[in-house]
């Protein structure tokens, strides 16, 4: 069964290396001066989830770098980098589109305030958004080793991908650039997916999500 579901997300995480080029192009042609949608203003919520997500994401990668020098254990270490092999192409993706829109990588507004939550309260310690880990719990995983690491890199994923399924979720709703709104879904439905992994995961090792 474990094999089972870590292949999965193999599998998973593949086809959206594949899909990548495909997606790309499609971002371009839905943007492009003869379709209908007009390059995505500077703080739309097309351009604020690309620019959100892509921090969100790259903390996910930074994390999974990090436990799979801190474990030997094969299944976490398959999860681990099936994860940021995914997120760092998608992160690639949504910097790749901000570039070609011709919009900048960062806003003077609050972090989500295109989903009207530039007003929630700051969170410090290096958490800009909900789901995130802040320095403190960083340097945490980085000084555990083993079954300490594989649980508490499990459970930061765990608050991670719900934070992150939280953004999708609101691009899918309100994003204009149909492509991007494709891949947001995508997002919902393969962390949702790698969250009933984890779960377990966590259960096989007789602990819980914190949350």
């Amino acid at each position: 069964m474990k094999r089972r579901h870590v292949g999965w997300v193999a599998g998973a995480a593949a086809a959206v290396l594949v899909a990548a080029g495909a997606i790309t192009y499609a971002v371009a042609e839905d943007t492009s001066g003869g379709s209908s949608v007009q390059t995505p203003a500077a703080e739309s919520a097309d351009a604020g989830f690309a620019r959100d997500m892509a921090v969100h994401h790259q903390q996910a990668v930074e994390m999974s770098y990090i436990v799979r020098d801190r474990t030997q254990n094969a299944e976490v270490r398959r999860l681990a980098y099936d994860i940021a092999q995914t997120q760092a192409n998608q992160r690639g993706m949504l910097l790749g589109w901000l570039d070609l829109w011709g919009l900048p990588k960062v806003s003077a507004k609050p972090p989500m305030a295109w989903m009207g939550m530039g007003d929630m309260p700051e969170r410090g310690d290096g958490s800009l958004m909900p789901g995130m880990a802040t320095d403190t719990e960083l340097k945490k995983l980085q000084s555990l080793s083993g079954g300490q690491a594989e649980v508490f890199y499990l459970q930061l994923m765990t608050d991670h991908h719900k934070g992150g399924i939280h953004m999708a979720e609101g691009c899918v709703a309100k994003c204009a650039v149909g492509v991007e709104k494709r891949l947001a879904q995508g997002m919902v439905d393969a962390q949702q997916s790698e969250l009933r992994i984890m779960a377990q995961m966590l259960k096989e090792r007789g602990a819980k999500p914190r949350s």
